[in-house]
């Protein structure tokens, strides 16, 4: 009986995004390590505000992991309002047009995800799946409390892309930066 509680609470802690979530720093095909850190795959995630049925469900998971976690926290539940939550407002924490109107959280993992297209299958071009594109993905929350640091972390699970996005990033085409250029050039002119 127990294990079906756990199970089920598990299962609470779990979200797939909306297909208008659109992937940022989309570190998905190696593992990075930050500041030194455990090697990871990472991605932000920008969802917008709009999308409130995947708004919702986030919230919750993240009431959900904050039950969970009470044993991380002393026993005790914490006020949530002390704790760092991994749903931010881009139009608070971001300068950038991307993020307005949208919430974005990071999520990361120590496995891989799997990446596949519309019709689940995988894909292995990484040029298909960048920063900008929309997909679904998979994620879950859990607490943690480290170094005095308590919260709700984000945990990535799997990412479905849905359609092409313009890039993210400023990095330019060579289509933009170059013009055909003539068979024999004129080294002189």
């Amino acid at each position: 009986m127990n294990l079906r509680r756990n199970n089920n609470m598990s299962n609470q802690t779990k979200v797939v995004t909306g297909i208008n979530t659109r992937l940022s720093y989309a570190n998905i095909w190696e593992p990075k390590s930050i500041n030194g850190g455990k090697e990871k795959y990472s991605v932000s995630l920008i969802i917008p505000k709009s999308d409130t049925k995947t708004i919702q469900a986030i919230n919750k998971a993240i009431d959900a992991a904050i039950e969970e976690g009470i044993g991380k926290f002393g026993g005790k539940k914490p006020n949530k309002a002390a704790l760092k939550l991994p749903l931010r407002d881009g139009d608070v924490e971001k300068d950038d047009l991307n993020y307005a109107d949208c919430y974005f959280l990071n999520a990361n993992s120590i496995t891989a995800p799997q990446i596949v297209d519309k019709q689940v299958q995988p894909i292995l071009n990484r040029d298909e799946v960048y920063s900008g594109c929309y997909a679904r993905v998979s994620i879950s929350f859990y607490a943690f409390n480290t170094n005095g640091n308590r919260g709700i972390a984000c945990g990535l699970g799997n990412i479905q892309k849905i359609r092409d996005g313009e890039p993210l990033g400023g990095h330019s085409t060579a289509i933009d930066d170059f013009s055909a250029v003539d068979d024999e050039p004129d080294f002189l002119a």
